[in-house]
């Protein structure tokens, strides 16, 4: 079986998309979680571009990978700089790392234009670099930037450029889809070529431009590529690279080949989630195999399918991947739905049970109220359990109350200050015990929660671990301007799980409310 390794280089590449700017410490956690997952080799930036990653380069090597070897990437010598001289070589060799990655151009059009300078010297450039860094102890990649567009152009000189890099020492040549706009038969093609003279491995890297990365890095691991290089959520410059969320899965599942253990693959969704966490980016939903999306299901007619037959509608067992499928519960829905996601929560329904079909018609007629529990899994999961004889809720309202003030501070030297504030005065039951709190916040909501928990803490001490991570508000009737109705969508978290609430009201405060109660009794439900 072919042997694929995984070249990642989020830390690199991957950093380059808009609105990325890792820490060094998220290099470094980020670069610790790739080498447990297992990729054969973590791309770390470009030594001497920055301090951020020459400090990441040096408290990297204090740290002892188990899997992947640390890459530094760079540029050839400059045209008509003597290689022992230039600084970029010699903030290579300085990174420490035990790999090189070197960037040079093997597109005629690019030398000429772009580089400006001669054929001859980008030649130059690029085997001497390779030399001198392999003299040094280095292994040496080539990134053999615009490639598959050189090659279009000038066939011989974009093949020349890869032979002087192999007879210079090269380890192995990458071949760039620079600006991502290869099509996967000129992919194919071009790889195939290369393969059939190269004395050494030969590598994919692809960008997303077409939207074509993923099937681009497959066509070339099909026409004898045996290195893949991409980042983690496919983030990248402009649409992105190649994703290995997609890509790893797909080599292994899809074609069979070695690329990671079983165990390390199940692991993929939990990478995926942990990168876009470092990045400060909102997870993709609708990624391909990680997504929590990905495995979704709203349509009655698929959920029924997929009652009978786990493949019915997925095309690979979402464990596989670390992730789970989703019975989507909506005023599309069928009784299929219904008694699925009961069944996902340990609450048996019979197919022709009244329960099912009254759960379903309530459904239908709270999302025509404006709820929505597509997205509010919860919630819906809560009216399971409130519609069994024997449910008792943790707590009942009794009523509530709050107060919009816009009061006036103590004046400063230059002027006087004015401030709005929240009070909100709350009436619950709570195990027969009726509890009359009040709290001020900086804005209604915030004082609800506040004068809610007031209320609950002393029973439920738990609770204090709930956290309110998002808060969304949709008009969804702008026609009739602030009469119309709003549905409130709430994500909350105790730090281990997350869940979403949902509430709809022409009235925004009590939307809000709806699902904060929700979200506050979802977690005493579910509580371990």
């Amino acid at each position: 079986m072919t042997r694929i390794e995984i070249y990642d280089t989020t830390l690199r590449d991957g950093a380059q998309r808009e609105g990325i700017s890792f820490s060094v410490l998220d290099k470094l956690h980020i670069a610790q979680k790739l080498d447990e997952f297992g990729v054969d080799y973590i791309e770390g930036g470009w030594p001497g571009a920055n301090p951020k990653d020459n400090e990441f380069f040096q408290r990297a090597a204090l740290n002892h990978f188990k899997n992947a070897r640390l890459v530094a990437f760079g540029s050839t010598r400059k045209a008509g700089v003597a290689v022992e001289n230039d600084v970029n070589i010699r903030a290579l060799l300085e990174s420490g790392a035990p790999v090189v990655t070197l960037v040079g151009k093997s597109s005629a059009p690019q030398v000429e234009k772009v580089l400006a300078t001669s054929l001859e010297e980008n030649i130059a450039m690029v085997a001497d670099s390779i030399r001198y860094l392999k003299s040094k102890g280095r292994a040496v990649f080539l990134d053999a930037e615009h490639f598959f567009d050189g090659f279009k152009a000038d066939k011989d000189y974009s093949l020349k450029v890869l032979s002087a890099a192999e007879r210079a020492g090269a380890d192995c040549l990458v071949l760039c889809d620079t600006n991502g706009g290869s099509l996967p038969e000129e992919i194919g093609e071009a790889v195939r070529a290369v393969v059939a003279v190269a004395g050494v491995p030969v590598g994919i890297h692809a960008h997303n431009d077409a939207e074509l990365a993923v099937a681009n890095t497959l066509a070339a691991v099909r026409a004898g590529a045996t290195q893949v290089q991409g980042t983690v959520n496919g983030y990248g410059e402009r649409c992105g690279n190649a994703n290995l969320c997609s890509i790893i899965p797909a080599l292994k599942l899809k074609i069979g080949l070695d690329v990671i253990d079983d165990e390390r693959l199940s692991r993929m969704a939990d990478l995926s989630h942990f990168v876009s966490e470092a990045a400060n980016l909102a997870p993709d939903p609708f990624l391909p195999y990680v997504g929590h999306s990905a495995f979704s299901h709203k349509a009655g007619l698929h959920v029924s399918g997929l009652s009978r037959w786990v493949f019915a509608y997925q095309h690979i067992d979402p464990a596989a991947v670390g992730n789970k499928p989703r019975t989507l519960v909506s005023e599309l829905a069928g009784r299929a739905n219904i008694i699925q996601r009961a069944q996902e929560i340990g609450v048996a329904l019979s197919p022709k049970s009244a329960e099912a079909q009254s759960l379903l018609e309530r459904v239908k007629q709270l999302e025509n109220m404006g709820f929505q529990y597509e997205n509010a899994e919860a919630s819906f999961d809560l009216l399971v359990h409130r519609a069994g004889p024997g449910y008792r809720p943790p707590f009942e309202l009794i009523d509530f109350m709050v107060v919009i003030e816009k009061r006036r501070r103590l004046p400063t030297i230059a002027c006087e200050e004015e401030e709005m504030m929240s009070e909100a005065i709350v009436k619950v039951r709570v195990n027969g015990e009726v509890m009359h709190t009040a709290a001020e916040g900086n804005g209604p909501v915030n004082a609800l929660d506040l004068a809610l928990r007031k209320a609950l803490l002393p029973y439920y001490p738990a609770l204090d671990a709930v956290k309110l991570t998002d808060f969304k508000v949709r008009v969804l009737e702008e026609s009739t301007g602030t009469e119309s109705l709003v549905r409130v969508l709430i994500e909350s978290s105790d730090g281990a799980e997350e869940w979403h609430t949902v509430g709809a009201s022409a009235n925004l405060i009590e939307a809000s409310w709806l699902a904060l109660v929700d979200s506050l009794e979802y977690f005493l439900l579910n509580r371990k």
